[in-house]
């Protein structure tokens, strides 16, 4: 039978709302695990390459490159086997292949028989896989819960993820750190975590699951995708946002390792300990994340990126291992407020039978800059010190979420008001006069989303939690 929550259950348990649906809640725990042992990999692949390349950045960025590169390539192929096939018995399919490619790395290891090549495979099968599978995960969620706990779903996955981003790089520190040096155990735990995840796809009830219309296969899927999101500007903003913050700033599994080893001169339990501060502040954003009931606004997403830049350029100025630890908290909360709500944006804002392949799309634009972004950070870090590739990539964020917002605003009377007591940051922002016809056409509705969303002209937003 199909979950029907009452009217008002979704304000009355709005933080952990999504909860109270069983198939989601059987998921998210499983995935809780699962996602452990993923950053265990994480960290273990980081320290081989690390160990077999001689501390090289260039190698860390290449690798991190063929990793999320494939995502530019086969992302959009995932996105329509999501919107037409099983999304259930698609995601069964990819946890089992990276749970084997996990086994065959972590064997690999034992032996003796790694090279920096092998790792370099590994990670491209990795990310084949694991681009086919992110579309069909993140567009499986309207399934298990609907459109009225869609938002408080997506914030407490976010939460999941950055929970076990918690837990996996200081376990994963620890193991290597007993373990001699070696990265093998890591790669074994999480080849055996992906059972959980498996083990509750096939557990869920499908006569509680809400499967949105199958697309039949037919040409020109691809294009429509395009076309829709040429129609709808508030995607393409919140695709740009993505490209700039995932290509220039979310490279943590880079800076901070080189940080660690270059300007601190630590080991791999410091290096965990590092990445344990920086999912402490993501846990914390995607916690504050999980209030939040309403698709966000464009200017929130504007917002949260250059207060991300800017946290980024403070953190690489830390010169110092506890202040920089110290920093990579807000940072990583900074990270995830902007993340949490960029998905949300994008999942709330298009046709459930488009989902897939617009999440496809906002995938792509999010991690397929990866290939180039990755190796640049490196190689910024590697020639001008690991200081650099933070401070870089923050005013590269800074720059272009600033440009955004300025053509955002471009019309439209914006002021700000900065209040000494009490401390607050207040936004106004009114539309021109004559800047909305009555008449507006197809292509434009979708521009006006904030009025749709409840922001009226000259509404004030407080420097607080948003809504």
């Amino acid at each position: 039978m199909t979950h029907t929550p009452d009217a008002d259950a979704p304000h009355r348990t709005a933080m952990f709302g999504a909860l109270r649906v069983r198939n989601f809640r059987l998921y998210v725990s499983a995935n809780l695990i699962s996602q452990v042992g993923t950053w265990m990999q994480r960290i273990g692949q980081d320290w081989l390459v690390l160990q077999l390349s001689g501390d090289s950045g260039v190698a860390l960025g290449i690798t991190t490159a063929l990793q999320f590169g494939p995502t530019l390539l086969f992302s959009f192929y995932g996105g329509v086997l999501a919107d037409r096939y099983d999304k259930r018995r698609v995601l069964v399919l990819t946890q089992v292949v990276m749970g084997v490619l996990a086994l065959a790395l972590g064997l690999l290891v034992t032996t003796d028989g790694i090279a920096l090549w092998h790792v370099y495979v590994f990670a491209a099968a990795l990310g084949v896989v694991a681009s086919l599978d992110t579309p069909a995960r993140q567009s499986f969620v309207s399934e298990m819960v609907g459109p009225e706990y869609l938002a408080n779903a997506v914030s407490l996955n976010s939460t999941a993820f950055n929970a076990a981003r918690l837990i996996g790089p200081a376990v994963a520190g620890a193991i290597i750190a007993v373990s001699g040096g070696s990265t093998a155990p890591a790669f074994l735990v999480n080849a055996a975590s992906f059972g959980f995840t498996i083990a509750s796809l096939l557990g869920m009830r499908a006569g509680e699951l809400r499967p949105s219309t199958r697309v039949a296969r037919a040409g020109g899927q691809l294009r429509a995708a395009l076309v829709y999101t040429r129609q709808h500007p508030d995607l393409q903003l919140a695709m740009l946002l993505a490209f700039t913050i995932g290509t220039f700033g979310f490279n943590s599994q880079i800076t901070i390792a080189l940080m660690a080893r270059e300007v601190f001169g630590l080991g791999a339990g410091a290096f965990g300990l590092l990445s344990t501060c920086y999912a402490i502040g993501s846990l914390s954003g995607a916690l504050l994340s999980t209030r939040r009931s309403a698709r966000p606004l464009q200017r929130f997403l504007i917002v949260s990126a250059v207060v991300f830049g800017v946290l980024l350029v403070i953190s690489g100025l830390m010169g110092n291992y506890y202040a920089f630890a110290v920093m990579l908290v807000p940072t990583g909360a900074a990270a995830l407020v902007f993340s949490v709500a960029c998905n949300s944006f994008v999942q709330l804002g298009v046709e459930p039978q488009m989902r897939g392949r617009i999440l496809a799309l906002y995938f792509m634009a999010f991690m397929g800059g990866t290939p180039v972004g990755a190796p640049m950070i490196g190689w910024v870090s590697e020639r001008f010190g690991a200081p650099w590739g933070l401070i870089g990539g923050g005013l590269v964020c800074i720059v272009v979420a600033a440009g955004a917002g300025a053509v955002l605003s471009r019309g439209r009377g914006v002021r700000v008001e900065v209040h000494v007591v009490p401390p607050s940051v207040q936004l106004h922002v009114a539309a021109a006069m004559g800047s909305v016809p009555a008449q507006a056409p197809p292509e434009r509705v979708a521009g006006l989303a904030e009025e749709a969303d409840g922001e009226v002209p000259g509404e004030q937003v407080a420097g607080g939690p948003a809504r």
